[in-house]
C-alpha cells in the first residue's frame, strides 16, 4: 500500500501525489513532495537515555551501539511519511487534544502543536502508532510514561488491527525474521493495558 502514514496521501516511489489527497505544503514545499521513512517511536526516544547518545548522539549511536542500530532499523518502527510533516513531527510525542483538527497541511487531518512539542495523528493511523509505540517500548526496553502508557493502550483498544496491518507484519516478518507482535497477539493488549 504506498499511501503515506499522517496524511493518506498516494505515492509512487518517493514521490507524493498531492492533487489524489488534497495536500497542500505548510511551508516546506521540496520536502513536503517526498517520501522519508519515519520513525514512529522517534530515534531520539531510542537513543538519548544510551550511553552513546551522551558521548556523541545519533552518530555515535549508529556507529557503536549494536542494540540502537537494531532499534533504529527495525521495519516494524518505519513508516512512509511526506517529509514535510515528519519535518515537523520532530521528536514529539503523540497526543490527542481536539476532535475538530484545523488542517494545517490542507486536507491532511494529523497536526503539530509546536508550542506544546506534540503531534495528533489521524483517527486512521492511532491504533498502528499504538501497536508500534507499545512494541518498541517493550522491545528495546524503553520508558514510557504512565500518561503515554494509558495512551497508546486506548488507541490500540479503539482502533482494532486492520488487514494492512497483518499484511505489513506479515511481509516485515519475511524481510527481518520477527514482527510485531501486539499485530498478531490480541492477548498482549490484555495482559499489558488490561
Amino acid at each position: 500500500m504506498e499511501e503515506d502514514f499522517y496524511c493518506g496521501c498516494p505515492y509512487v516511489k518517493t514521490v507524493v501525489n498531492f492533487a489524489s489527497c488534497h495536500f497542500q505544503p505548510r511551508k516546506n514545499p521540496i520536502r513536503a513532495g517526498r517520501i522519508e521513512w519515519e520513525h514512529v517511536v522517534p530515534a531520539w526516544v531510542l537513543g538519548h537515555q544510551r550511553q552513546c547518545w551522551q558521548q556523541g548522539g545519533r552518530k555515535n549511536c549508529t556507529d557503536t551501539d549494536p542494540v540502537f542500530q537494531m532499534a533504529e532499523g527495525d521495519l516494524v518502527n518505519l513508516v512512509p511519511a511526506i517529509g514535510e510533516v515528519n519535518g515537523d513531527r520532530s521528536n514529539f510525542a503523540y497526543s490527542v487534544w481536539t476532535r475538530y483538527p484545523t488542517p494545517m497541511y490542507g486536507a491532511c487531518q494529523t497536526i503539530v502543536d509546536f508550542k506544546g512539542k506534540r503531534v495528533q495523528p489521524r483517527e486512521e493511523v492511532r491504533g498502528r502508532a499504538a501497536r508500534i509505540t507499545l512494541y518498541m517500548h517493550e522491545t528495546y526496553k524503553l520508558n514510557l510514561s504512565r500518561q503515554d502508557k494509558q495512551l497508546m493502550c486506548a488507541w490500540a483498544k479503539t482502533y482494532p488491527v486492520d488487514d494492512w496491518e497483518r499484511e505489513r507484519n506479515t511481509r516485515i516478518v519475511r524481510l527481518q525474521g520477527r514482527g510485531n507482535p501486539w499485530v498478531t497477539e490480541p492477548a498482549k493488549l490484555k495482559a499489558v493495558c488490561g
